[in-house]
């Protein structure tokens, strides 16, 4: 029970990395507060296998003038948050030279800007109680790039430069702050690649799988607990070696 009597924020906890997250926090002893743009169909069920211990904020981040009155409402409800996890996030991928400025903006918007308010308002808080983990969800396209995807690369190397930076600004407070990049991981936005493209970046992968929803989740745990006490402004790749 690593996490026992803390209480965590996850956005993007809908389906895939973001409901993993959730569900160990969970297991860990944690009370969750699940956010992202609508109210899962099966929340009553999800609370229940819970104990009681999920709630949710319905909240679209795409909507910045909204995100710090809804994230404030959410800390006033849980009395404070011990954990962040900044995991919501969008594709809209396209050649450079084709992408459209709303197919940028709308990335940078919910990727990049969203988690920086998120952090900011939440990050507050913690100062003033100095304790508290946030963890980002970077990739390893953020770090290395990758054709098609400008938008997203530029919003994941934006949120590591917003992790150490954040990271330095609150240290001193008792307030870490660290990412995690995952690489090739089986989730909604992955299914829908076609299989050549799945089979040519297995080859690139020297443990031979693709990651799961639950190997993010494992390192994301790490960052939250007290068994990271000594670490601030890093970022971890979850990438079986891909880019070793």
């Amino acid at each position: 029970m690593k996490l026992e009597n803390k209480k965590a924020l996850v956005t993007g906890a809908l389906r895939g990395i973001g409901k993993a997250i959730a569900d160990e926090f969970i297991a860990e002893g944690a009370e969750v507060w699940g956010l992202d743009y609508i109210t899962p169909d099966d929340l009553a069920s999800r609370v229940e296998a819970a104990k009681g211990k999920l709630h949710w904020i319905e909240a679209d981040l795409s909507n910045l003038a909204a995100v710090e009155a809804k994230i404030d409402s959410g800390i006033k409800e849980s009395g404070g948050f011990d954990i962040l996890v900044n995991n919501a996030g969008i594709t809209k991928d396209n050649l450079s030279f084709r992408m459209s400025l709303e197919e940028w903006q709308k990335v940078l918007d919910i990727n990049l800007s969203a988690a920086f308010l998120v952090a900011r308002t939440v990050g507050r808080d913690m100062i003033r109680k100095r304790a508290g983990s946030i963890i980002n969800m970077a990739s390893v396209i953020g770090i290395h790039g990758n054709g098609g995807q400008a938008n997203y690369a530029a919003s994941k190397a934006g949120l590591i430069g917003v992790t150490k930076s954040l990271a330095h600004e609150t240290a001193s407070r008792g307030v870490r702050v660290n990412a995690v990049a995952p690489g090739y991981i089986a989730t909604d936005m992955t299914s829908v690649l076609p299989d050549n493209v799945k089979e040519k970046m297995l080859e690139h992968i020297p443990l031979k799988r693709i990651g799961t929803s639950q190997d993010v989740a494992n390192a994301v745990l790490f960052f939250a607990s007290d068994d990271s006490s000594y670490i601030t402004g890093q970022v971890l790749p979850i990438d079986g070696g891909m880019f070793t």
